[in-house]
C-alpha cells in the first residue's frame, strides 16, 4: 500500500486524507482521528518502474528447520514448470523480477563443456556446511527455466557461486581469490541461448561475518571486478548489458564501505539482506509484526548504507541498492532510494508469496500484486 500512495502522490499535487486508526497497544481500543496532509510536490526517494522482486530458492525438499520441511518441490531444480497457477502468479506483475539464489547457491556448479565432475544433486549431510553436499544446475534444467522465465516475462536475477577455488580456514573464513572459470562458461552458454538475464550477483551472504563462512571485502571487491569483466567481454556486442551485482549479504557498514571504494565502477548495485523478525519459531513473531516501532528498526539499515553509498558517488546516477527481505516494508525501503525489493521467497518455506504444495496464492501475494496495480492472476 505505500508504493501504491507513491504512485497516488505522484499524479496529484496536494490531497488530504481522513483517517481513523486504533492505538496499537491501548487496552481501551481508543480511537484517535485526524488529518493527514500529503505534499505531492516531493518525493521521498525513487524506485525502479519494476520494482517488486521475488526469490527461487535451491533448497531440496530434505532442508527442514524446527522440525518442519517446508520447500517440498519448489526447488529451481525440481520446481513444477508446467503447473498455470504458477505462470499466471508471475505474469500477474508485468514483469516480475526473479532472484535465483540463496544459502546453497555457492555450492552450485554448473554442468556446462568445462565440466568435469559428475552433475548430481545435493544430498544431505550435516558434516558439510549448509548442511548439504554440492549440488548441480544441468544445462537442460537451464533451458526449461528459461523457457518459462520468457513465457512469464520475468526478468532474472541470477546469483552466481562465489565460493568456487577458495579453502576454508579453522577461523569461519574463505580465503583465496574466486576460480571464476565454471562461472564464465555458464555466462556465455547463457548468452549463446539468448537467454535475457538482468543481472548476474556475486555470491549469497559471504560479506561481513558471513553466514557459514566470509570473505574479505578486498578479496570480494577484487573478484566483483572480474564478474564485471567478464560480463563486459561475452556481452561485448549486446547492449543493455546485464547489471553486475554484490554482494547479497546482512549489511556491516565497515565491510561495505571497504568494498564499494575498493570495486569502483564495477558493480552497478549493491545488494543486503533483512531479516528483521528474526527466526520464524520466535514466539513473539506476531507481537514484532503488529509494532511499527519494532519495524522501524530496520529503517536504520537503510539509512546507513544509503549514507555509504552517497559518500562515494552520485548515489543517484552511480549505483541501486537493492534489499531482500522476508518482511518488511517495501514503502520504507523505497524511501532510502532502494531501487527493487525482493521478497524472500516466491513459493517455498514457510513463507512464500504462493503454498509451497498446490501454488495457491498466500494473502501477502496480493500485498504484492497491489502494489504493481495488478488484479490478474487466474
Amino acid at each position: 500500500m505505500g508504493l501504491c500512495l507513491l504512485v497516488c502522490i505522484i499524479s496529484c499535487c496536494f490531497i488530504s486524507v481522513s483517517s481513523q486508526s486504533a492505538v496499537a497497544g491501548n487496552d481501551n481500543n481508543s480511537v484517535v482521528e485526524g488529518t493527514v496532509f500529503i505534499d505531492g510536490k516531493y518525493s521521498i526517494g525513487k524506485i525502479d518502474e519494476n520494482s517488486i522482486c521475488a526469490t527461487l530458492d535451491w533448497w531440496p525438499p530434505e532442508k527442514c528447520d524446527y522440525g518442519t520441511c517446508s520447500w517440498d518441490h519448489a526447488s529451481l531444480i525440481n520446481l513444477d514448470l508446467n503447473n498455470s497457477i504458477l505462470l499466471n502468479a508471475i505474469k500477474a506483475f508485468s514483469p516480475l523480477k526473479i532472484r535465483i539464489g540463496g544459502t546453497l547457491q555457492d555450492k552450485v556448479i554448473y554442468d556446462t563443456e568445462d565440466n568435469k565432475q559428475p552433475c548430481v544433486q545435493f544430498v544431505k549431510n550435516t558434516r558439510e556446511m549448509f548442511g548439504f553436499t554440492q549440488g548441480c544446475l544441468p544445462m537442460h534444467r537451464w533451458d526449461e527455466l528459461n523457457a518459462f522465465f520468457k513465457k512469464s516475462g520475468a526478468e532474472i536475477i541470477f546469483g552466481l557461486n562465489a565460493l568456487t577455488g577458495r579453502s576454508m580456514k579453522s577461523d569461519g573464513s574463505a580465503v583465496g581469490a574466486w576460480n571464476y572459470s565454471n562461472a564464465e562458461s555458464f555466462i556465455s552458454y547463457t548468452v549463446k541461448k539468448n537467454y535475457s538475464i538482468y543481472g548476474w550477483e556475486l555470491g549469497n551472504e559471504l560479506c561481513g561475518s558471513g553466514v557459514g563462512t566470509r570473505v574479505t571485502a578486498a578479496q570480494y571487491a577484487s573478484d566483483t571486478i572480474s564478474l564485471y569483466n567478464i560480463v563486459k567481454k561475452t556481452y561485448s556486442s549486446i547492449e543493455p548489458k546485464p547489471l553486475v551485482i554484490a554482494p547479497g549479504g546482512f549489511y556491516d557498514a565497515n565491510w561495505f564501505k571497504e568494498f564499494v571504494d575498493k570495486t569502483g565502477n564495477s558493480v552497478d548495485a549493491i545488494t543486503h539482506h533483512i531479516y528483521n523478525l528474526g527466526p520464524g519459531v520466535d514466539t513473539h513473531l506476531i507481537e514484532k509484526i503488529l509494532n511499527p516501532s519494532y519495524l522501524d528498526g530496520e529503517a536504520r539499515t537503510f539509512n546507513s548504507l544509503q549514507s555509504t553509498l552517497k559518500s562515494f558517488c552520485n548515489f543517484s546516477s552511480c549505483m541501486g541498492m537493492l534489499s531482500k527481505q522476508v518482511f518488511g516494508s517495501a514503502w520504507m525501503a523505497s524511501s532510502y532510494d532502494t531501487k527493487t525489493y525482493c521478497r524472500q521467497s516466491l513459493i517455498g518455506g514457510n513463507y512464500g508469496l504462493l503454498n509451497t504444495t498446490t501454488f495457491v496464492p498466500n494473502p501477502d501475494y496480493y500485498r504484492y500484486s497491489k502494489i504493481t496495480d495488478t488484479g490478474r492472476l487466474l
